[in-house]
């Protein structure tokens, strides 16, 4: 951040939200951090969490700060009061003498609640709901599994054309967007525990579903299949699946089929009647949050289901006239029985369009 320009606290909140993301792919389990130190509208500190076990984002910026005495501390997150594999951040902050400690959300983790008492306990001004919708949009993976354990945090990942088209009319969805939409799905992929798609598309794109972009994660996506039978063992997903976690979830009358057809290639099985108890199965298996990347037929039955979180809608500039439909052939329903859905980011990308949606926000109690 460049000195000599006075921030306010809400400007300071949107840098502690764009640090946070340094963490993205590789501070999970625990939650994105940033954090930023103001005195006198100068930005004396300022730090992230950058990786499962190392420094929080609090420790930090006091760490970066020659003079943290008499500042203000401006987080995303409530600093934590226990001790985990750091130490209390709360401990850090009274004993640094911050003055004031402005906080977007509050941590809904029991363990780690309470910091926000124990600052003012210590005579410390705090104020918390400052730019909270971004915040818990931010973290949502990471709320949302503090507050349902039925299922994983689902995203779905789909790139169109203006028209609303996956593939065009020879089924190839290669390459619908450019570039640069390319690279940011592999930025995505890294935070997310699991990687999904159909057996439609696994089969037709036979896809590699990994990481490789510029944030390699710290722990790699698990790769997951939904279908109804078994899957190719020439896939290059089940070639590879002694390398990457592979999860391939069958109906259950499909089970013994699918045992023989990839037994020995280390693919797991799993099966589930239903879509919901499939995730329901994942979430066991400890996937937290799951990104579906296609087909249309999944993505729509599970839009259906009411089990999608959040949307990220990449448009490309061209129109395909037929094809496959993200969204499948649907009846719309009446205007007004329809889900608002809540626009969270809008941005250019490259020649493509990215637009991300999420179905509610996941506000802890303040």
């Amino acid at each position: 951040m460049s000195q000599g320009i006075r921030l306010s606290e809400q400007q300071a909140m949107r840098r502690a939200l764009q640090l946070a993301l340094g963490g993205w792919g590789r501070a999970a389990p625990n939650p994105l951090v940033g954090a930023v130190l103001l005195k006198d509208g100068q930005v004396v500190g300022e730090g992230y969490h950058a990786g499962f076990g190392e420094p929080h984002a609090e420790a930090v910026a006091l760490r970066t700060s020659a003079a943290p005495k008499g500042s203000t501390m401006v987080l995303n997150l409530e600093p934590c009061s226990h001790q985990g594999k750091t130490p209390p951040c709360v401990n850090a902050i009274v004993e640094a003498g911050v003055k004031r400690v402005v906080i977007a959300v509050r941590d809904p983790n029991p363990e780690a609640r309470g910091g926000v008492e124990q600052l003012q306990k210590a005579g410390i001004e705090v104020e918390t709901g400052l730019l909270a919708e971004e915040a818990a949009t931010l973290n949502a993976p990471f709320l949302w599994s503090l507050r349902r354990t039925d299922r994983p945090f689902l995203a779905v990942k789909v790139a169109t054309s203006l028209d609303g088209f996956l593939a065009d009319a020879s089924g190839r969805a290669k390459w619908v967007s450019g570039v640069e939409s390319r690279d940011f799905v592999h930025w995505l992929r890294a935070g997310f525990d699991g990687i999904a798609v159909g057996r439609r598309t696994a089969e037709t794109d036979d896809p590699q579903l990994t990481v490789r972009g510029a944030v390699p994660p710290r722990v790699a996506p698990t790769r997951v299949v939904f279908t109804r039978g078994g899957l190719r063992s020439d896939l290059h997903l089940v070639r590879t699946a002694k390398e990457v976690p592979t999860i391939v979830i069958t109906d259950p009358a499909s089970r013994v089929t699918a045992e023989k057809a990839l037994a020995g290639s280390g693919v797991r099985l799993i099966s589930a009647e239903g879509r919901l108890p499939a995730l329901t199965a994942l979430r066991k298996a400890g996937i937290v949050s799951l990104l579906v990347e296609g087909g249309g037929n999944l993505i729509t039955a599970l839009l259906a289901d009411d089990l999608v979180d959040r949307i990220y809608w990449i448009q490309a500039p061209i129109f395909l006239g037929s094809g496959t439909r993200a969204f499948g052939e649907r009846t719309p329903t009446l205007l007004g029985d329809a889900r608002p859905w809540i626009a969270t980011d809008r941005q250019a990308m490259g020649k493509d369009t990215l637009l991300a949606l999420e179905k509610e926000l996941c506000l802890p109690a303040s």
